[in-house]
């Protein structure tokens, strides 16, 4: 009688437990999309939304940038200078500044969220502009710059009508492509609306 007894109690046990694991798998199957959202945050929503409505930019590009750049992180500064949000390097921000007219400019600036968000939508618009909307020399042009993406180009080294990832000579503007690209269309999936 006592074996019957344990018997049950261990098969209502596993029942229990299969069901468990049947309503978290099926919450997780619904909830996935806000799983992907921690790994693929919108922060400073408000504010890339401004800039990249004023500058003719995809919010969701400039996202994507910020999020390979900085990791969301306002602090960042890279080994080669670079700083904030977007790493804009300081002499390209006081550049941008004058662009945009901000007379008071300070390298400080980099370290506010809302001017490095500012700067850094600014210069992607510039890229566009200079780039035709091409999303591959545009985001090559950000990290390698683009005095190093004309070059390429007017040396045939790459060809801006059929451009591939692996044409591109810097293996790390090479890699950082592919990554924003990977993460900008992860933010389409995500918040495209």
């Amino acid at each position: 009688m006592a074996k019957k007894n344990l018997k049950r109690k261990i098969n209502s046990r596993q029942i229990s437990l299969v069901i468990m694991l049947c309503i978290l798998a099926v919450y997780s199957i619904f909830h996935l999309v806000d799983l992907q959202k921690i790994i693929y945050p919108y922060p400073h929503r408000i504010i890339i939304e401004k800039y990249a409505s004023q500058y003719g930019v995809d919010p969701l590009l400039v996202l994507a940038v910020i999020r390979e750049e900085s990791k969301f992180l306002p602090q960042s500064e890279s080994h080669k200078g670079a700083v904030g949000l977007m790493q804009l390097m300081p002499s390209t921000a006081q550049s941008i500044a004058q662009s945009v007219g901000d007379k008071g400019y300070s390298n400080e600036y980099l370290l506010d969220p809302e001017k490095n968000i500012q700067y850094g939508t600014w210069y992607l618009a510039s890229l566009q502009k200079l780039f035709s909307n091409n999303q591959t020399l545009v985001i090559a042009a950000y990290n390698g710059g683009r005095g190093h993406v004309q070059e390429w180009i007017e040396s045939g080294q790459i060809d801006p009508n059929n451009i591939r990832q692996e044409d591109i000579p810097f293996k790390e503007t090479r890699d950082y492509v592919q990554r924003v690209l990977k993460s900008y269309q992860k933010y389409i999936k995500l918040y495209h609306t």
